[in-house]
């Protein structure tokens, strides 16, 4: 997609082009609003600006948007607007032995439990056994600190999914 195609998109058509990055609508708005953008760096730019603006409950919102890392089959029902990224990002938990993600699973729903919030963490590039190491890492920290670290890692998910888009 060119930055002249995103630059003229209108309302219907931004939404679901920004949507497909981060579901959270302050973001899409803002992302709307800051256009339009002179050069590709320019969007991810604003992007992580964006990012830094939003509340706790955006992010909340931003992270409905994912699947829990390991659960490729809810990708294709639940989270149509984002599967196909989130199934290229998750690639590496579909190549995991079974003890991993039966681990995985449990860490999960332990994880959800406390924080009220899913696991996210960009996984693009990180083996299964990264992420397993990454979620045990984190699932004793404190409810701050963890959703600071998720919102870190929802902004490079999307900062990696508008680089696609180019």
């Amino acid at each position: 997609m060119s930055l002249e195609k995103i630059n003229n998109a209108n309302t219907e058509e931004i939404y679901r082009i920004f949507e497909s990055c981060c579901c959270a609508p302050k973001w899409i708005e803002s992302m709307t609003n800051a256009r339009p953008f002179a050069q590709p760096e320019d969007m991810l730019t604003a992007s992580d600006k964006i990012f830094k603006q939003l509340t706790k409950a955006d992010y909340l919102i931003a992270f409905e948007g994912h699947p829990q890392i390991g659960n490729l089959q809810t990708l294709q029902s639940k989270y149509a607007n984002t599967s196909e990224s989130a199934s290229h990002e998750q690639s590496g938990m579909s190549e995991a032995d079974k003890s991993v993600i039966e681990e995985m699973h449990d860490l999960n729903l332990k994880y959800l439990e406390k924080f009220g919030f899913i696991f996210i963490v960009c996984a693009s590039g990180k083996s299964a056994q990264q992420m397993l190491d990454l979620i045990k890492s984190r699932i004793n920290n404190e409810h701050y600190s963890e959703l600071t670290i998720a919102g870190i890692e929802q902004a490079k998910i999307t900062h990696i999914r508008l680089e696609k888009l180019l």
